[in-house]
């Protein structure tokens, strides 16, 4: 049974939203540690771009995985 487009979209967030909020705490953490000058909007920003990319890649992986699946 292969997954629906909806349901890869919901997935892909769902996952995407625990590492949103990790990377940004790691964020807070290791700018300061690496003496890397990082505003809080700066680090929202750059966390935002990465959990995009994130869900584009977790939606692409899913529907070629859910394709090769079909093929079987």
């Amino acid at each position: 049974m292969s997954q629906s487009k909806k349901m890869s979209v919901t997935e892909a967030i769902a996952g995407t939203v625990f590492g949103l909020l990790t990377s940004f705490l790691i964020q807070l953490i290791i700018y300061p540690t690496l003496n890397i000058p990082v505003t809080i909007s700066q680090n929202i920003i750059i966390t935002v771009i990465f959990f995009l990319a994130s869900i584009i890649r977790g939606y692409t992986i899913r529907r070629i995985f859910n394709r090769y699946a079909q093929t079987k």
